[in-house]
């Protein structure tokens, strides 16, 4: 394994997460920097702000930081070149550290960030709790067992999401809602357009004229980095067209639509429920998001507060080391 540059080390895990040990909630609070840095969520807004002035991405691109750090470290495969946001986040925490100097952990930026990035696409907006602290460790071969992949199919989801304390079916269709906005690129949809499971077809679960509109996108042999929405009907407001998709199997991935063309299914009466109910959806993603973001924190002495979310304290450069879990 090689080992990586110090702008690949790992961002996420900042929660503490070991994957393979998760553990119970410690203590977060709503009012956690009230006195220490009472105007943390504000600052990380105003920088989320000016980024999607040039950057409509940006919002999806945090979320999915925030996401995928509950699940993963940043080397695993599924976020490896895809995932995006690390630059905004330096952001955050070079402004927080100038006016509450190692005071807000990376952990709770992405948790603060994932909220207030929803909240400025028209999403439901709702109070972080707060008080984690970053991780020393991480371990990527069991980050590329346990993150969800494009590629799954609905049980892989759900032994996923099961795996890591999340339930496998309203926790699960209600964060992939989070596709409501965002893009994603062709080599994470492309084998469906073409060669679905090895059979020289389209899956035959996507739509046939959204099929030909993907095609002219992503031609056979083309570059796999050409980025479309993954919510072609808005595409940067978080809403709940995403579940309306998939009820007309357009679904961008293949993961996504698992949620709803997989006969028998426990998720497709949640899917036709958040298609006909929005405020269900938010109701639900924001339960979910609370849940996801309570799992398997440090708080308290454990861990660390980064000075640099690329680094370990004390660490200009790293090594792979720094990516083995300690359990």
């Amino acid at each position: 394994m090689h080992s990586p540059s110090p702008l690949v080390v790992i961002f996420g895990l900042a929660y503490g997460i070991l994957i393979g040990g998760w553990f119970a909630n410690g203590q977060l609070s709503s009012t956690f920097y009230d006195q220490t840095c009472p105007y943390a969520s504000c600052i990380i807004r105003e920088v989320i702000k000016q980024a999607l002035e040039s950057d409509p991405r940006i919002g999806a691109s945090l979320i999915r930081l925030h996401f995928h750090d509950c699940f993963s470290e940043k080397e695993a495969i599924a976020n490896n070149n895809s995932a995006r946001g690390f630059d905004v986040v330096d952001t955050m925490k070079a402004k927080l550290e100038s006016i509450c100097p190692a005071t807000v952990s990376c952990a709770d930026i992405l948790t603060i960030a994932a909220q207030q990035s929803v909240s400025l696409a028209e999403g439901p907006s709702w109070t972080n709790l707060l008080g984690r602290r970053d991780s020393t460790t991480a371990n990527r071969t069991l980050a590329n067992l346990n993150i969800p992949s494009p590629f799954d199919t609905l049980d892989g989801l759900k032994f996923k999401f099961t795996n890591v304390g999340l339930n496998n079916n309203t926790d699960l269709v209600a964060l992939s809602g989070a596709h409501t906005f965002g893009r994603a690129q062709c080599r994470t949809f492309s084998n469906r357009l073409y060669d679905f499971n090895n059979t020289g077809l389209p899956d035959p679960t996507l739509n046939t004229t959204y099929l030909q509109t993907l095609r002219q996108i992503c031609p056979q042999g083309g570059n796999g980095s050409v980025i479309t929405n993954l919510d072609f009907t808005t595409p940067n407001a978080f809403d709940n067209n995403y579940f309306s998709n998939l009820l007309s199997n357009e679904g961008l991935l293949q993961s996504d639509q698992e949620l709803f063309s997989t006969a028998g299914a426990d998720t497709v009466d949640i899917v036709n429920n958040f298609s006909a109910n929005q405020s269900a959806f938010f109701d639900s993603f924001v339960e979910s998001m609370i849940s996801m973001g309570n799992l398997s924190v440090l708080t308290g002495t454990d861990g660390e507060i980064r000075l640099n979310c690329r680094v370990v304290n004390g660490n200009s450069t790293t090594d792979d080391s720094l990516l083995v879990s300690s359990i």
